[in-house]
């Protein structure tokens, strides 16, 4: 989910202006947002006294207004005993009244404890593999602290909404919380004044006046779903309706918008139907084809990726996109605990990363990922995996940091160390899994598909980058041996000791004077490894991880033979640099040229011995300048403002 208030450690890149800046604001309310919703999770655990029945399926009959804070209904649930029931319980919170249940007409006896449960008994023993129905009738005014059913106001015009990730649905219907379970298809009947839009799950199937000024309508989901994820909104919408997808599998893009701001919503919607193409390209068709996708605009920042209908409080690229991206990682595949989350959230952010490299190009992909680079080793511990402690704490389990941004870049790197073709292919057998597909996996899960696809075994990237903490710092020496031949070394220290050294394809741009590049990928095992490269040219510069594949922080590649020590030394500043570029030389060293070049590897500007450059016209974002000086070469980086 994406609704989180407060992002504390992202560190931004000053290069990205306001188009990024935007973007970036979008994802602190995405996380803010998701954060926020889970945060019952401190009070609250899986409920064992649930456990021991499968719910088929769920007919939710609502009566709600958004001018009050009052729900009543009756609730329908058709189960299956997993073990023999004398008693049937459901997470309910103890503020919301039941008046009655029945089976098959008949009443039975219940009660509501102080634990937030509805117990049922039963009227004789359910044997193992045993199907029933009872039918719960309840009303009450749901609770406000966790704000799972929220009443407000957009324009002065009465709104009602719903946010239970993970355990706000017991708020505001009779319900299994637990998260390995799905309901396997449920119905849903709003009842609300006749004055107002009704919004759901799935396909609105009919909708009739009633003579009480009210009018009931019907939405119909036929895929499993948690009950997490089951909302309704309620509101005086504005209807804006696209068609996504491919023939034969079109389908309605439905758009619940407030009146007020239909005009620019409207534009900033017109981002989803590309998004949604890339990626049925990359994946696989929109997986609630035959229902529908849609947004509803709600009062809470960041939004929540419902499933077939994400909520909405703004309507930025990268927040459209993230929900976008749970329909697939997150709904379709849901992570099986909460030390999986990254499944979720770390996919729906790298989904969002590929929005930008397919749309803006690779220089703004390359600046997207320095953008999360720069945040994940902005401390120098923290797993992707979490631990059981950190199961406890809500901040941990959707930290922008390690959830989002580390889940992104690790999902990167096995793209980079795998290939495109072993990576999409991984993913498209993974989300197609009939053991996984609309159900519940955890990274092993992942992990085995892609071994399975690229014929790699990958245990050690997922203890180094997955399971164990931090990441590395890398320096890079190389020298023109020979004519044509030249030998890189590579050294690399770790930022935390859980992870003794981390292995990965390393790549290294090399330069030569006439503006020659040449980029190897050099497979890395041990600090101090050497690598004999063939170079058609003399090398005179070298970057590296120039398109930042591979997450590390104050990493060096310098070029010679004497005197590394003296070049690590070289300063830039200010840096970021909006108008005029310096650098400070140590002393004894004597610059000689530079040249600067852009991400993707095109040289931009050249010089001589000028210490201090005017760069107000090179594009913002992310820059490498070589300095050839009398003690060898060095590259460096800076940011553009």
């Amino acid at each position: 989910m994406k609704t989180f208030a407060k992002i504390t450690a992202l560190l931004l890149y000053t290069a990205f202006a306001a188009a990024q800046n935007h973007a970036n604001n979008d994802f602190a309310r995405l996380v803010e947002a998701e954060r926020k919703s889970a945060s019952a999770l401190t009070t609250f655990r899986a409920n064992l006294n649930t456990g021991n029945y499968d719910v088929i399926h769920q007919d939710l009959n609502l009566t709600v207004n958004p001018s009050v804070q009052f729900i009543s209904g009756t609730i329908t649930t058709t189960y299956i005993a997993k073990s023999p029931m004398n008693t049937l319980t459901f997470d309910l919170d103890n503020q919301l009244t039941v008046s009655s249940v029945t089976q098959n007409g008949n009443s039975l006896a219940f009660t509501q404890n102080s634990n937030d449960e509805l117990v049922i008994t039963l009227p004789a023993l359910q044997n193992t593999g045993v199907q029933a129905t009872v039918a719960v009738t309840y009303s009450g005014a749901p609770p406000t602290s966790q704000q799972a059913f929220v009443t407000a106001t957009h324009n002065g015009t009465p709104i009602l909404w719903t946010l239970s990730q993970p355990y706000g649905a017991k708020d505001w219907w009779p319900c299994k919380q637990d998260l390995n379970d799905k309901i396997s298809t449920v119905d849903i009947h709003i009842t609300a004044p006749s004055a107002y839009v009704s919004v759901a799950n799935g396909l609105q199937v009919s909708q009739v006046a009633n003579s009480n000024g009210t009018k009931t309508t019907h939405y119909e989901h036929n895929f499993p779903i948690p009950a997490y994820l089951v909302a309704i909104a309620v509101t005086n919408y504005s209807i804006f309706t696209q068609t996504a997808g491919t023939a034969p599998n079109t389908f309605p893009v439905v758009n619940y918008i407030y009146p007020e701001t239909q005009s620019s919503v409207q534009t900033q919607l017109a981002q989803t139907l590309p998004i949604m193409n890339l990626f049925e390209q990359l994946f696989e068709a929109y997986p609630y084809h035959t229902e529908k996708y849609g947004h509803a605009q709600c009062g809470f920042g960041g939004g929540m990726e419902h499933t077939t209908v994400s909520f909405m409080g703004s309507f930025g690229r990268e927040l459209i996109a993230h929900e976008l991206a749970h329909q697939w990682f997150g709904n379709k595949v849901t992570c099986g605990s909460w030390k999986d989350i990254w499944l979720n959230e770390g996919f729906a952010t790298y989904l969002s990363g590929l929005v930008v490299e397919n749309i803006d190009g690779n220089a703004s992909f390359i600046n997207w990922k320095a953008d999360k680079i720069n945040n994940i080793t902005s401390a120098t511990g923290g797993a992707v995996y979490l631990t059981d402690t950190d199961t406890t704490n809500v901040n941990r389990i959707f930290s922008n940091r390690l959830s989002y941004n580390k889940g992104a870049m690790v999902a990167h790197m096995l793209r980079y160390k795998l290939g495109n073709a072993n990576f999409y292919q991984g993913l498209k057998n993974f989300l197609a899994d009939p053991d996984l597909a609309f159900g519940y996996a955890k990274t092993p899960d992942l992990k085995a598909h892609l071994e399975a696809v690229s014929g790699m075994d990958l245990t050690g990237f997922f203890n180094d980058w997955v399971y164990n903490q931090g990441y590395p710092t890398y320096t890079i020496t190389a020298q023109n041996t020979a004519p044509g031949q030249a030998t890189v070394t590579i050294n690399q220290t770790q930022s935390h000791p859980s992870v003794s050294y981390f292995e990965m394809p390393v790549p290294v741009r090399l330069t030569g004077t006439g503006g020659q590049t040449l980029t190897v990928i050099l497979e890395n095992t041990f600090s101090g490894q050497q690598f004999n490269v063939s170079v058609p040219f003399t090398v005179t510069g070298l970057a590296f991880d120039p398109e930042k594949n591979i997450i590390s922080r104050n990493s060096t590649a310098t070029l010679g033979t004497e005197a590394f020590e003296g070049l690590k030394a070289v300063k830039l500043f200010p840096n970021p640099a909006g108008n005029l570029l310096n650098v400070e030389l140590p002393e004894g060293i004597t610059l000689q040229k530079a040249a600067f070049y852009n991400v993707l590897g095109q040289k931009v500007l050249e010089t001589g011995a000028t210490t201090t450059w005017d760069v107000s016209a090179m594009a913002s974002g992310l820059h490498f300048l070589s300095l050839v000086t009398d003690k060898g070469t060095t590259q460096l980086e800076f940011i553009k403002e």
